[in-house]
């Protein structure tokens, strides 16, 4: 004969919250506007400091980069940000570019002819120009943001 153990209900509490959006979404020539706008001095020091660390970053230093994105985009939606940043690489021979990924988590060092993953080998002729800092990638254009801030678009 079976016996029964004691307390075998389990209580699931399921707690379901609608998610609300934070505002309006930028689509059309308002989201193109808003990806042409200037960018600040913070943003483009957080980007422009990658190969400061060397080959490898500290969790801090990824913090940081995220925060700096994150503030810049702060009216975009997630899936509006760039689906990665690349920009010259300084640590020398044979490195070209390196580039973050989408989750701006990953850092990685490209050599000459190695081909950049995610689409993003688009940018790469941008990236190693001398006149941008580095180069935003997004699924139908590029971003080129010079030193001071100031983006060059180009759809497609």
């Amino acid at each position: 004969m079976r016996r029964q153990i004691l307390n075998t209900t389990v209580k699931r509490d399921i707690e379901i919250r609608p998610q609300s959006g934070t505002g309006v979404e930028l689509t059309g020539l308002a989201l193109d506007k808003k990806r042409r706008e200037k960018r600040s001095d913070a943003y483009v020091n957080a980007l422009s400091q990658l190969d400061g660390a060397g080959a490898v970053l500290d969790r801090s230093k990824i913090d940081q980069i995220i925060q700096a994105v994150a503030n810049e985009f702060s009216e975009l939606q997630p899936y509006q940000f760039p689906i990665g940043i690349i920009s010259k690489c300084y640590l020398g021979e044979p490195y070209e570019v390196h580039s973050l990924d989408i989750r701006l988590e990953i850092i990685e060092h490209y050599k000459k002819g190695t081909a950049l993953p995610g689409g993003m080998e688009k940018g790469r002729s941008l990236a190693v120009h001398p006149g941008y800092e580095f180069i935003e990638i997004y699924s139908d254009s590029i971003c080129a943001v010079a030193r001071n801030g100031n983006v060059s678009m180009i759809k497609g």
